[in-house]
């Protein structure tokens, strides 16, 4: 999978970056992390930074958080 959606249960913004991918029925993989700050460092490693969503697009050489820039992104590049 070239596309990794990082995601905290019940988090809002996550919520709008995963429903625009799947209406637009692009394949992604969603890795959930936990609540706590000091639990992402995933997130961390791939962004510099643990504020979820993160978006790793692979195949554009993107990686990306705050949800409007992100759902800005995939308007341009999917829709």
């Amino acid at each position: 999978m070239s596309r990794i959606l990082y995601r905290l249960d019940g988090c809002p913004y996550c919520e709008k970056v995963a429903d625009r991918l799947d209406e637009l029925g692009v394949d992604y993989d969603g890795v959930w992390v936990g609540a706590l700050h000091s639990e992402r460092d995933e997130v961390k490693r791939v962004s510099g930074q643990r504020a979820v969503p993160v978006l790793v697009d692979e195949d554009r050489g993107v990686t990306m958080a705050e949800s409007d820039r992100i759902l800005e992104f995939i308007e341009r590049s999917y829709a």
